[in-house]
């Protein structure tokens, strides 16, 4: 699919390049909503996917660099050099000892670009609490506008298939990446919420409150209808842990009035009954009788064992993979997944990573990549849980649900520019904790890097 954009008047121009160089947060926001922008039906065993939003979160990454080059921005830490240094060294690392380096360079600007330049890029661009929610807002945006369209695609029957019927909602992702609404809509719906219980109490915005409260309960019902026990697993953790730093008295609120929402959507209306009940009754078999997703899923991570014990310090290098799957994996392993909707009709794609982004790095970059993605995963992490606004509370469960999301999913797919921008969130965050406490009085609106 081509990608037309509009020319824009020189005018035009020169008024929106001051203004993207002063609030470069704008790009942010928009590498986040042009996710929602169809992409075509893509051949997935292509090497290089290039969409709208990776466009935007380059032109982020090259207006950062002439920011910092003029001094416009501060300069990143020592400590953000060191762990998002660390992650570009292992990938370098992998990928000149790769078994196939030509291959793997793809993979190393791949692996640069999501886990390093644009998380950079995202936290020097959200320089106060303005930009950290313009950023937020853009996640609730998006995903109401994929909400809408899931929610039409189960409503009449013309999603992607699922028991053999068109009920499942893909949003405008299609059934190839099948995964890409559902993470969309959770990113969303937890921003939404991080953002509401920042509008409580003395000062807080009543209708702001409200209205993210009320995006928060809508975005259940296009979750449900998305089939995801990936996704519904790790919004239910993020929401757990982000209410738990919140108020713990919310949570058990929480448990009760979504226990009542499911009864009146799914008992009383009957919206998804079968589908979800079958779905969240799977959950549970998942290791006394997986189907065969899961089955395959425990197929490809014992084959990810077995490449990196042959490859333990370096692993195999970026996008090695596909190339070592067959060699290593079970003879049960499917020969791919089955994708049906009313667009490509019926596919069968290949599985080319083991669902796993530990394991995936385990492989790939072996013992020094999954080192350095383990100090920068737990440096987040608890930097995060320093403090408790509502930017940082949104960053904690949004990093909260891309680490669950990683125990059975990996990067791949429209979505993926979306974790570097939860990882830049993320990053502001734990930045913010580790500046030290706030002076007296402060509202938290300024946070300097």
């Amino acid at each position: 699919m081509d990608l037309t954009l509009p020319a824009l008047p020189r005018p035009t121009l020169r008024r929106a390049l001051p203004a993207l160089a002063d609030r470069p947060s704008l790009l942010a926001a928009a590498t986040v909503l042009l996710v929602c922008v169809p992409a075509g039906e893509k051949d997935v065993t292509a090497a290089v996917h290039v969409t709208a939003a990776d466009v935007a979160s380059l032109a982020l990454v090259a207006l950062t660099a002439v920011n910092l080059l003029r001094g416009r921005l501060p300069a990143i830490t020592r400590t953000t050099g060191v762990l998002f240094g660390g992650i570009a060294a292992a990938a370098a690392v992998a990928t000149v000892g790769s078994i196939d380096p030509a291959t793997s360079l793809t993979g190393f600007v791949r692996l640069t670009q999501v886990f390093v330049l644009v998380p950079v890029a995202v936290l020097c661009a959200l320089r106060d609490r303005t930009d950290q929610r313009l950023v937020l807002g853009s996640f609730v945006l998006a995903a109401l506008i994929q909400g809408v369209v899931g929610a039409n695609q189960y409503l009449t029957r013309t999603g992607a298939s699922y028991t053999g019927q068109p009920i499942r909602a893909v949003g405008t992702f299609g059934a190839l990446d099948i995964m890409a609404m559902s993470t969309v809509v959770s990113y969303g719906l937890l921003a939404a919420l991080a953002l509401a219980l920042g509008e409580r109490g003395e000062g807080g915005n009543a209708r702001l409150r409200r209205a993210m409260f009320a995006a928060a309960a809508f975005l259940v019902l296009p979750l449900a209808v998305s089939f995801s026990r990936g996704s519904w697993i790790a919004t239910g953790v993020a929401a757990t842990v982000l209410l738990l730093r919140a108020d713990a008295r919310l949570l058990v609120r929480g448990a009760v009035l979504g226990l009542a929402a499911a009864v009146v959507l799914v008992g009383g209306l009957g919206l998804g009954a079968s589908g979800v009940t079958e779905r969240l009754s799977s959950i549970g078999s998942v290791s006394a009788a997986p189907d065969q997703s899961v089955s395959d899923r425990y197929d490809l991570w014992a084959t990810a064992g077995r490449i990196w014990q042959d490859h333990p310090v370096h692993g195999a290098g970026p996008k090695a993979f596909p190339e070592l799957r067959d060699s290593h994996a079970p003879l049960r392993l499917s020969s791919g997944s089955d994708a049906a909707d009313s667009t490509i009709g019926f596919q069968r794609e290949p599985l080319l990573s083991p669902h796993n982004m530990y394991f995936l790095v385990l492989s790939e970059q072996g013992l020094i990549g999954i080192t350095a993605y383990a100090a920068l995963f737990l440096a987040l992490l608890l930097g995060c849980l320093r403090h408790r606004r509502d930017t940082v509370l949104a960053a904690l469960a949004l990093l909260t649900w891309v680490l669950v999301d990683f125990l059975y999913a990996d990067i791949g797919g429209t979505t993926t520019v979306l974790t570097s921008v939860v990882l830049g969130l993320a990053a502001r965050a734990a930045l913010q904790g580790a500046a030290g406490p706030e002076p007296a009085g402060s509202d938290g609106r300024a946070m300097p890097l």
